[in-house]
């Protein structure tokens, strides 16, 4: 049996590796979607409508990256614990994205259009805010979504087997 201090170092180089693949999934759906969202704002969406976009376009490659790649997730999809864990974690995000640049696009109208400058400071705030979250988002996906099991339907069947044993103990 191996004791516990002398897997850590195993246990960090594999965190390790997946941490640095999260990183270059995260880059490349940053990536689709810093193309997306400038492009968009510059025609005229509102910058809700450029959040949204530009995150559905990022979060594609990044799902698929991330449970194919960095969690070496294989096989039939868990749809509750992985698919709307996944969109819950979106969801959370893209709200925080959303009101993060409608709040920078409405003090930055006072800059001239035409410079690129009110382009560039919504743009960064976007990734500003996917930064703030990027280690929050690691956690959820290594102890929750990607985890490979449900810690959820654990808890419920260990409370329905104490249940039953509870029961078959009692004395009429």
């Amino acid at each position: 049996m191996r004791s516990p201090e002398r897997l850590q170092p195993l246990v960090r180089k594999l965190l390790g590796k997946r941490i640095t693949k999260f990183a270059i999934a995260s880059v490349i759906a940053a990536t689709t979607s810093a193309i997306v969202f400038p492009v968009l704002y510059v025609v005229g969406l509102s910058t809700t409508a450029c959040s949204i976009l530009a995150f559905a376009a990022g979060a594609i490659p990044n799902w698929t990256l991330n449970r194919r790649w960095t969690w070496q997730v294989q096989g039939k999809v868990a749809f509750g614990r992985e698919v709307l864990a996944y969109v819950v974690v979106s969801g959370a995000t893209l709200l925080a994205l959303s009101e993060a640049t409608g709040w920078t696009n409405r003090h930055v109208q006072s800059i001239p259009a035409g410079h690129g400058l009110r382009a560039l400071l919504v743009t960064a705030t976007y990734f500003g805010v996917l930064l703030v979250l990027y280690g929050a988002r690691f956690l959820l996906y290594e102890h929750w979504i990607f985890s490979g099991r449900s810690r959820l339907r654990a808890a419920l069947r260990s409370r329905r087997q104490v249940w039953t044993a509870a029961r078959a103990n009692r004395t009429p």
